[in-house]
C-alpha cells in the first residue's frame, strides 16, 4: 500500500463518511473501525447509537456490541475517551445501569465518577458489578500512588522530628556539618562537630494529624476518587492520624471506613449543594493539636454557605497554627473552574490555594509535614497558586 493511499485512509477515518468521495472507501478491519467511530460521532446515521427503535425496553444490545467493538479495534486510552464521549454526547448513562454493559467497559477514573454519580439509581442486581469495577480502578491507582505517598510522607516525618542526642545511626550528617562549619580544622581538613543533630526517633503516638475535607459536589468527582485513595494510604501509616470528611450541605465523617477506599467511595453522594463553612467548622471542632494538624480542603470554593464565617474560621485556624491548604482540584483534568475571589481572600489569610495532580500530592504532603512554605513549594512544582 502506497504512502498516499495510507494517508487518504487515515483522513477518511478522521473525516467520516462525508469524505468517502474524495478519500475512497474502506474495507476489512478499517471499515469496522469506521463503523464503530460512526456509531458514536455520526449517531443519527445508519447504525448510529443515537437511533433507537420505538418502545420502552431498558436493554440496548447495540450499545453492548459497540463497547466490545471499540475494545477490539482501539487501544485502552482511546477506548476511555470514546466511553466518555458516549456518555456526554449521547447521554448513554443507562449503559452503566446493566451488568452486561458494565462488564464490557474499560475501567478508569471517569467511569468510577459516573458510577458514583449514579450510585443511588443503579439497580440492586448491578451494584455488585459496579463495586467490582470500582475496585479494579482503585487497585490500579493504589499500585501507582501508594509507594510514592508512603515514601514521601515517611521520609518527611523522619526528618521533621529532630534530637540533639542522636545515636550514630540517627545522625543527620548534612545538618550536623552545616551547624559545625565554624569548627573547621584546616590542619586536619575536617570539621570537629560539637553539636550533633539527628533525625527524630520513632514516636509512640502519631506525629501529625491530617484532615482531608472533600467537597462532594458533582464537579469534584475525580478529586473525590483520588482523595479517598490517598486517605486510605495515609490512614495506614502509624505516624499519621488521618480523618476524611466529605460534605455538600451536610457533613459526613468517613474516617472509620478508611481501611477500604471502595467503601469510602460508595459512602459519597455526589451532587447537591455546598456548605464549605459548615464542613470547615466540623473539622475545626475535632482538631486536638492545631500545631501538628494539616487541614487540606479540596473544593472549587463555590460556597453555598456563609462566606464570612468560612473566612473567619480560616483566620482562626491559621492563627492557632494549623497548616490550612486549599486544593482547587486533585485530578489530572487540567485547570479547574473555581471561585477566584474566595481563593484570593483565603490566600490573603495564609491559606494557599492551587490545583494539584495526583502525582504531585505526595510531595505536597511531605512539604506540609516538614512545615515548608507550601505556596513556594507549589510554585516550584509549576503549580499555579492563587495570590492575595
Amino acid at each position: 500500500m502506497s504512502d498516499n493511499t495510507t494517508r487518504l485512509r487515515r483522513w477518511r477515518l478522521v473525516l467520516g463518511g462525508e469524505a468517502q468521495a474524495s478519500c475512497g472507501a474502506l474495507d476489512g478491519p478499517l471499515a469496522e473501525m469506521d463503523q464503530a467511530l460512526a456509531a458514536l460521532y455520526e449517531p443519527e446515521g445508519p447504525g448510529g447509537l443515537g437511533r433507537r427503535p420505538g418502545g420502552r425496553g431498558g436493554s440496548n444490545p447495540q450499545v453492548a456490541r459497540w463497547l466490545g467493538d471499540i475494545r477490539k479495534y482501539f487501544p485502552g486510552s482511546v477506548v476511555q475517551v470514546m466511553q466518555r464521549d458516549a456518555l456526554e454526547r449521547l447521554k448513554l448513562r443507562d449503559m452503566l445501569l446493566q451488568p452486561e454493559m458494565l462488564n464490557t467497559l474499560q475501567p478508569d477514573v471517569h467511569l468510577v465518577a459516573s458510577l458514583l454519580a449514579l450510585a443511588s439509581v443503579i439497580p440492586a442486581g448491578t451494584k455488585e458489578t459496579a463495586r467490582r469495577v470500582v475496585r479494579q480502578v482503585v487497585e490500579v491507582l493504589m499500585q501507582r500512588l501508594e509507594e510514592p505517598m508512603r515514601s514521601a510522607v515517611s521520609g518527611a516525618l523522619d526528618r521533621s522530628q529532630r534530637n540533639r542526642r542522636p545515636r550514630h545511626a540517627e545522625i543527620d550528617w548534612h545538618r550536623t556539618i552545616r551547624a559545625n562549619l565554624r569548627h573547621w580544622q584546616p590542619d586536619y581538613r575536617t570539621v570537629v562537630p560539637q553539636t550533633l543533630l539527628g533525625y527524630g526517633r520513632k514516636a509512640r503516638r502519631p506525629q501529625r494529624e491530617v484532615m482531608l475535607c472533600i467537597d462532594q459536589s458533582g464537579s469534584m468527582a475525580h478529586s473525590v476518587v483520588y482523595s479517598s485513595i490517598f486517605g486510605a494510604v495515609l490512614a495506614s501509616l502509624p505516624a499519621v492520624a488521618t480523618k476524611l470528611v466529605v460534605f455538600d450541605t451536610a457533613v459526613v465523617d468517613l474516617s472509620e471506613q478508611l481501611d477500604d477506599p471502595v467503601d469510602v467511595l460508595f459512602g459519597v453522594q455526589l451532587g447537591g449543594g455546598t456548605d464549605i463553612n459548615g464542613a470547615v467548622g466540623y473539622c475545626q471542632s475535632i482538631i486536638r493539636e492545631p500545631r501538628n494538624t494539616i487541614l487540606v480542603l479540596i473544593s472549587d470554593l463555590y460556597e453555598g454557605g456563609v462566606e464570612e464565617g468560612l473566612l473567619r474560621r480560616a483566620a482562626e485556624l491559621v492563627e492557632a497554627g494549623v497548616q490550612f491548604i486549599t486544593l482547587l482540584a486533585l485530578s489530572d483534568e487540567g485547570a479547574p473552574a473555581y471561585d477566584r475571589s474566595l481563593a484570593t481572600k483565603l490566600a490573603a489569610l495564609g491559606v494557599p490555594s492551587f490545583a494539584c495532580t495526583p502525582d504531585a500530592f505526595p510531595g505536597l504532603m511531605a512539604a506540609a509535614i516538614r512545615r515548608d512554605d507550601v505556596a513556594a513549594w507549589a510554585a516550584g512544582q509549576g503549580l499555579v497558586t492563587q495570590g492575595p
